[in-house]
C-alpha cells in the first residue's frame, strides 16, 4: 500500500512539472503578436533613434497589426473581396498610426527603408 502512495505522488508530481513546462515553452514562442512586435520596434528604434513614447506608441500599433492579420489576413485567400478589404483597412490604420507618431525624418527615413 506505502509503495502504491508512493507511486500516486511521484505521477502526480511529474504530471505538475509537464504542464510548468508547457507554460514557460508557450510565452517564449516567437509567433506571437507581441513578440513579433517586440522585434519590430526594437529594430526601428535602433534605425530611427524612437522616444521612449514613440516605442511605446509603435509597439501597440505593431501588435494590433500582428493580431488583426493573424485573425483577419493570414492563411485566407487574399483574392476575396472581405480579406483584401480587411488588409487594406489594417494598413491603413497601421500606416495612420506610423505617421501620426513618427516625425517627417524618421517617416520618410522609415518609407525609404521599406521600399529596400
Amino acid at each position: 500500500m506505502k509503495k502504491l502512495l508512493s507511486f500516486i505522488a511521484f505521477a502526480f508530481v511529474m504530471m505538475l512539472s509537464v504542464q510548468t513546462i508547457s507554460a514557460q515553452s508557450l510565452s517564449e514562442d516567437q509567433t506571437r503578436p507581441e513578440a513579433v512586435a517586440k522585434a519590430q520596434v526594437a529594430d526601428l528604434t535602433s534605425q530611427l533613434g524612437l522616444s521612449g513614447d514613440q516605442s511605446r506608441t509603435l509597439y501597440r500599433a505593431f501588435v494590433t497589426k500582428e493580431v488583426n492579420y493573424t485573425k483577419l489576413v493570414n492563411g485566407k485567400d487574399i483574392n476575396n473581396t472581405q480579406v483584401a478589404a480587411d488588409k487594406k483597412k489594417t494598413d491603413d490604420v497601421f500606416m495612420k498610426a506610423m505617421k501620426t507618431t513618427l516625425t517627417e525624418e524618421q517617416y520618410t527615413k522609415w518609407q525609404s527603408s521599406l521600399k529596400n
